[in-house]
Parts: structure tokens; C-alpha cells; sequence
């Protein structure tokens, strides 16, 4: 099966589920040469996750995925038109494809539901939480968002009867 690193607010394992049903926890790794930004502008206007090469090394989850399951994740992740779908060698694991933002752009911050989908990702494997102590989410305008409520969904099957405490 394909491997994917997850990096954002696929981290949480209900989250990707959801989306691909196939989804199997492989492990935990390092991608070196990239760090963890918000600098991708997404179709809310908020700031979403990227890796951009440079110092530092992102820490990600992979996951086994089958084949069927990633037209569903690219579509998800708006593969070709907001991220472009890459293929990187990992410091510990196999190869695996990951998405990484088309155009970037500064100043952005994630809505806090978003950033919840993350922490809590990271909670779940073990990872740290460092990198993330100085973002700053902003509140969500809208709160019947559908994304809000997808992930307020996720968050709830993750054992987070209110998805503030993810944060």
C-alpha cells in the first residue's frame, strides 16, 4: 500500500479516517529539511499547514493507505489546484507522497478548530507540541461552517467531548 505523511490536521487518526477508511498508523518520523508553517491560505481565508524546505525537521505520522482511498485525499486536499502532490524520502520509514502548498503567503493564522485537529493529532502519537506554542488561532467567523463541524466531529470521536480542550 501507498504511504502518506500526514503533517496537519490529518495527524488525527478520526480525521483521516473519515476520508480514508483504509488508514493505518505506520509510525512516527522526522522530515528533515522541512519546517511546519500556516502559510497556505485556505478557501476560508485562514492560514493551513505546509512544509516548507528550510531548517528545522517537521514531525509527521505515517499511514498505509490503499490505493482507492487517495483519489478521495487528493480531492480532500485539493491536490493540483491548493497543494502539489510530492513524493519525499523520510529520515526513519519508506518513501511516502505528502501534499505541500502551491502558493504561500505571510501573515496568516488557522482558524482554532484547525489548530485543535493538530494538537490533538500530535497528542495522540506522541509527538511534540513545541513548534505550535507560539501560533496564535484565531476565532472562526462562522461557526456553522461545514469544516468546523467536520471537525468538531472528528475531535469528538478522538474523545474530546469539547474541541477547546485540543488546544
Amino acid at each position: 500500500m501507498p504511504c502518506y505523511l500526514a503533517y496537519g490536521s490529518n495527524l488525527l487518526t478520526s480525521r483521516l479516517a473519515a476520508r480514508c477508511p483504509s488508514a493505518r498508523v505506520i509510525g512516527t518520523t522526522r522530515v528533515p529539511g522541512h519546517s511546519l508553517d500556516f502559510s497556505k491560505r485556505g478557501r476560508d481565508g485562514s492560514g493551513k499547514a505546509t512544509i516548507t524546505p528550510g531548517r528545522g525537521g517537521a514531525v509527521g505520522v505515517l499511514y498505509d493507505i490503499a490505493p482507492t482511498d487517495i483519489p478521495a485525499l487528493d480531492d480532500a486536499e485539493g491536490a493540483g489546484k491548493h497543494y502539489e502532490k510530492i513524493e519525499l524520502t523520510l529520515s526513519a520509514g519508506p518513501r511516502a507522497f505528502t501534499y505541500r502548498a502551491l502558493i504561500r503567503a505571510d501573515g496568516l493564522a488557522p482558524f482554532a478548530w484547525y489548530l485543535a485537529l493538530i494538537r490533538a493529532g500530535r497528542r495522540e502519537h506522541g509527538l511534540a507540541l513545541d513548534d505550535l506554542a507560539h501560533i496564535a488561532p484565531l476565532p472562526d467567523p462562522q461557526a456553522d461552517r461545514p469544516a468546523f463541524q467536520t471537525a468538531r466531529d472528528a475531535l469528538m470521536r478522538a474523545g474530546y467531548a469539547d474541541w477547546r480542550t485540543a488546544l
